[in-house]
């Protein structure tokens, strides 16, 4: 299971993970902290649903979230760098989607999210655009979202250690 091989590889490592989401609503800090022995790389998890919460919490500036909007590239990296200045964690990682059914539009649809993992020190990153078809039921959108997420943690990490 990829959640063991990341613990292993985080814990190996003595990294400290934090997470801020939107479209996944916790569902990705529930599924790392389903791993025993996570207490040792959970650091700080937020659910920032709303454009204040991300502004405020995180420090994306309201000129980011007026021009490119919550659901943007733009977007996922300012939350993820946000919650680097809130919690130092070695990696930080952040959502932001349209998990369905409503909402979407031709530009940015139900199904699209952006997730960026940054690693807090160096600030190196990578904003992943993830898309799925529209008509999953929200509930497995969800899933998908957070699966796919800890399928890029997964590869970053096999590319670093």
């Amino acid at each position: 299971m990829v959640l063991n091989k990341i613990a292993n590889i985080l814990i190996e490592n003595n990294l400290t993970v934090s997470t801020t989401e939107s479209c996944t609503g916790g569902l990705l800090s529930s599924a790392l902290t389903d791993v025993s022995g996570s207490s040792a790389f959970i650091h700080l998890n937020f659910v920032t649903y709303s454009n204040e919460a991300k502004n405020k919490i995180l420090n994306v500036k309201n000129e980011t979230l007026k021009q490119y909007g919550a659901v943007s590239e733009e977007t996922a990296y300012e939350m993820a760098l946000g919650l680097y200045q809130v919690t130092k964690s070695d990696i930080c990682i952040s959502t932001t989607g349209i998990a369905g059914p409503t909402g979407g539009s031709k530009e940015k649809p139900v199904g699209l999210m952006y997730s960026t993992i940054l690693w807090g020190k160096t600030k190196d990153f990578k904003t992943y655009k993830i898309i799925f078809q529209s008509d999953i039921p929200r509930i497995e959108m969800k899933q998908k979202f957070v699966e796919k997420v800890l399928d890029n943690l997964y590869k970053n990490l096999c590319e670093k250690y």
